[in-house]
Parts: C-alpha cells; sequence; structure tokens
C-alpha cells in the first residue's frame, strides 16, 4: 500500500491516516478512462477485433500487436495534444488510425474506410472495469456523493457508463464537452462543485492522470488521489495528496 501525504510518510503514516479519516469529505470525484474503465484493455480488445474485420494482416507489414501497440502511442500523443487545446475532437478521432497505419507502412490511400467509425462504436460498448472498482463503488456510494469528472467525449463515456453498469453509482456526470472547458483548468472542476453546490474542501479527486487529474484539482483547491495501478516511479512535485495502485485501497482510506 503506498497512500501518502508527505515525502516521509513512512516515517508519519499512522498518524496520518488517522488524520484523513478525522477530515470529512462529502463528495468523491472520479476520472472514467484509465481510473475505473479499463481503457487500455477494452481498446486492445477492440483493436484486435478490428484488424480481424478491416483484414490488416493480408497487407503483410504488421501483427496484430504491432498494430496495437503502434495505435496505443498515436492516439496517446494525440489525446495529450487534445488536452492541452491544440487539436480538435475532429482531428484527434480523423487521425489517429491514419497516422497508426501509415506509420506501420501503408500508403495514405490503403488505410480502411470506416475504421475510425468502427472503433468508436465497438470500444464504448466493452466493459472491462479496474479491479475492484465495483466493490469499491459499493461500498462508497451510501458515504458519499459520486460524480465523474472527464475529458472524454460526451457520447462515447455514456455509452461506455451504459455498457459497463456504471451508471448507477454516480450522480453528477460532466464531459468537457458539456461545460465547455477540458481538465485542467480548474474551471472544468468548478463548473462541477456548482452543479452540486459543495466548496472544494468537501471533495475529493480520484485520477491517473497528474496533469489533468491531480494538478488540475489542486487548482481548484481539492484534494486528490493519484491512481497509480502500475507503481511507475516519479518525482512529481507538489505531491499529490493521496496515492494509491488499486482502488481497493480507497476502502482503507475513506
Amino acid at each position: 500500500m503506498q497512500f501518502s501525504k508527505h515525502p516521509f510518510h513512512q516515517r508519519v503514516l499512522p498518524t496520518l491516516t488517522l488524520l484523513f479519516r478525522m477530515k470529512t469529505y462529502a463528495h468523491i470525484l472520479f476520472d472514467l478512462d484509465h481510473t475505473l474503465w479499463d481503457f487500455e484493455k477494452n481498446s486492445e480488445e477492440t483493436l484486435y477485433a478490428l484488424y480481424d474485420q478491416f483484414a490488416l494482416g493480408s497487407f503483410g507489414k504488421f501483427d496484430c500487436s504491432s498494430f496495437y501497440r503502434k495505435y496505443k502511442f498515436v492516439n496517446m500523443r494525440l489525446w495529450d495534444l487534445y488536452n492541452k487545446g491544440r487539436i480538435k475532437q475532429a482531428e484527434l478521432r480523423e487521425s489517429r488510425f491514419v497516422k497508426t497505419l501509415t506509420g506501420l507502412g501503408l500508403e495514405p490511400h490503403e488505410v480502411p474506410a470506416g475504421i475510425s467509425e468502427a472503433y468508436i462504436q465497438l470500444c464504448p460498448t466493452k466493459t472491462a472495469v479496474f479491479p475492484f472498482a465495483y466493490e469499491v463503488l459499493e461500498y462508497l456510494k451510501p458515504r458519499y456523493g459520486l460524480h465523474i469528472i472527464t475529458n472524454g467525449f460526451k457520447e462515447v463515456q455514456h455509452i461506455k457508463m451504459s455498457s459497463s453498469n456504471l451508471h448507477p453509482y454516480f450522480r453528477e456526470i460532466v464531459t468537457s464537452e458539456c461545460c465547455g472547458y477540458k481538465k485542467p483548468d480548474r474551471r472544468m472542476f468548478e463548473h462541477l462543485l456548482g452543479r452540486i453546490g459543495v466548496a472544494p474542501e468537501a471533495c475529493l479527486m480520484i485520477g491517473d492522470n497528474y496533469e489533468c487529474d491531480i494538478a488540475g484539482a489542486r487548482d481548484a483547491g481539492i484534494d486528490q488521489v493519484f491512481f497509480n495501478p502500475e507503481k511507475t516511479s516519479h518525482r512529481r512535485s507538489p505531491r499529490p495528496t493521496y496515492e494509491i495502485s488499486c482502488l481497493s485501497e480507497l476502502k482503507q482510506l475513506l
């Protein structure tokens, strides 16, 4: 277990844990992708299906694993540009498969028509969530107001939540499209705070993206839990309020 509030947490963890439990939160804000909904697993299943559906192996230039790895690399960088406001939604959707497949050796005219649309239709219907997601949400729901705050696209995020049966746990679902701002812009957090009518001190943000979720919440005055399931070593400054590697740890924190 690795939740902490200070760099010297190994010396003061019992006291800090007690202090945490004495602090009262009323609302928990969750990111969706990579935090509750297992984007990587669901995306991998989708891409393997598309590899077969569009006969990408017939080109003889890459296998399914290479296709998945290249797409993951390209998509991650395009989402980073989108989160920073450097590209629009349409450009992200239209270019990721072109960049992926031309990067693997296809000519632009060889990129199959409709592959982007097929991905958008299929991927959100996948149902994988992170371990202990449902157990933790069952535990939290009677105790806190639960809300989603996501930069994902509105129609896609609602399909993901419906397909994976996450909708019943959450009161408010705020997307960047519906409020006009994207994390880490503090105005997106303030939009949600206004909808639920609470001060930032009453909320705790849980997310996997340091810049969008952790730094953004901090800028809005909200405490944060950095979800780091890969236990990736990092030296973030300032540190997140807390850090966990498994959602089950939330039951010990809250």
